[in-house]
């Protein structure tokens, strides 16, 4: 039986300004909907960690799982309540690359060479999961099966579907939608929505 946790807001109005709430999950993403082989399904914990990690999708699914349920906001302003998450805990995968000291930062890593960016403390929060199921469902292609990340308190381009790695990283670096002129963090309730980021801190590509 995996733990449990509610992540729905308690401490500030539950619908972010500028949102919509919607019974429905739009499908929304950029470019072609991958469907990755399970036999050939890797996840990494790379970078800035003491003890790098590559899982297979059968290691990966046999590590202990959380249930979230939580409320999610897209940048394009709908919201959707009472939302259930399944997957495997951030933390636990962080805990067990162990970040060195000098990590502030990750950049996510996608099918597609998708990339998004996080603030360390934002990406460890217990919430967040590599979801591989919503609703008692596993995630459909079209939501970023067979596993998405989930980080419930920022916009939901942050919680990448697809997703293939975490890189942890000294310094703070722009993602996909960033480069393209999304917010670095992207709060809802301060609608951090679109702000480009500083040129001087593009680059393409993971480091090995």
């Amino acid at each position: 039986m995996p733990d449990q946790l509610d992540a729905r807001t308690t401490d500030r109005p539950r619908l972010p300004p500028g949102q919509i709430l919607t019974a429905k999950w739009p499908v929304l993403h950029y470019g072609r909907v991958p469907r990755p082989d399970p036999a050939r399904w890797t996840f990494r914990v790379f970078g800035e960690v003491e003890r790098p990690i590559e899982l297979s999708w059968a290691e990966f699914d046999a590590l202990p799982k959380r249930e979230v349920r939580c409320d999610i906001h897209c940048v394009t302003t709908w919201s959707r309540y009472d939302n259930l998450f399944l997957g495997v805990p951030v933390g636990l995968l962080l805990e067990r690359a162990g970040v060195r000291p000098g990590a502030t930062h990750a950049l996510v890593h996608a099918e597609e060479e998708y990339t998004t960016n996080l603030p360390l403390a934002d990406l460890a929060r217990d919430a967040n999961l590599i979801a591989t199921h919503h609703d008692g469902a596993p995630l459909a292609p079209e939501h970023g099966g067979p596993a998405r990340l989930v980080v419930p308190h920022l916009y939901f381009w942050k919680s990448a579907k697809w997703v293939r790695g975490i890189e942890l990283m000294e310094g703070d670096w722009p993602g996909f939608w960033e480069q393209n002129g999304y917010h670095m963090r992207g709060d809802p309730w301060n609608e951090e929505r679109y702000g480009r980021p500083d040129p001087a801190r593009m680059r393409r590509g993971p480091r090995r």
